[in-house]
């Protein structure tokens, strides 16, 4: 299997449950599962996470190129059946803008292009009007999703002193 990692991913595992100077070993198993074709972002991802000048973003500058993917004409065109669907629905007009100019957006396109599972932790809001929720958008596409704790225990991944 292969995933897309949202932002909240590394921006809640910073903060929360794999700080760098308490679980390194997070950090290097994302890095070793890009290498291995395993764990993948988007380039409005790495975007996101280079706003600040913490470690989260000194860690985002150091990945290769390989792990941020890049739009392309695949992905392009797969923005169309995820617009349509969010057009379609009755969210809020600021909610429909939010969406659209999030790396949200750009996620679940490559995820459809490509047949990545995508790497959330939103969970489902079918009723939500005032924000477009990735689980709900995915859903809809036919995308897969989970969440970055079943990611890791899928891939067998251990963080062991």
């Amino acid at each position: 299997m292969r995933y897309l990692l949202d932002a909240n991913i590394f921006i809640e595992a910073k903060n929360l449950f794999y700080r760098f100077a308490v679980c390194p070993g997070f950090w290097d198993w994302l890095a070793q599962a890009n290498v291995d074709g395993v764990v993948f972002s988007v380039d409005q991802v790495r975007t996101d996470l280079l706003v600040g000048t913490d470690d989260l973003a000194i860690w985002a500058s150091h990945q290769t190129a390989a792990f941020f993917l890049p739009v392309d004409g695949a992905v392009t065109k797969a923005t169309v059946p995820v617009s349509a669907w969010v057009q379609g629905q009755p969210f809020a007009d600021a909610a429909k803008a939010a969406f659209f100019a999030s790396s949200d957006y750009w996620l679940i396109a490559h995820a459809l292009a490509y047949g990545f599972v995508v790497v959330t932790r939103e969970t489902p809001d079918p009723k939500s009007r005032r924000r477009v929720k990735i689980p709900d958008v995915c859903r809809a596409v036919g995308v897969n999703f989970t969440n970055p704790f079943d990611m890791l225990e899928s891939e067998g991944a251990r963080f062991v002193l």
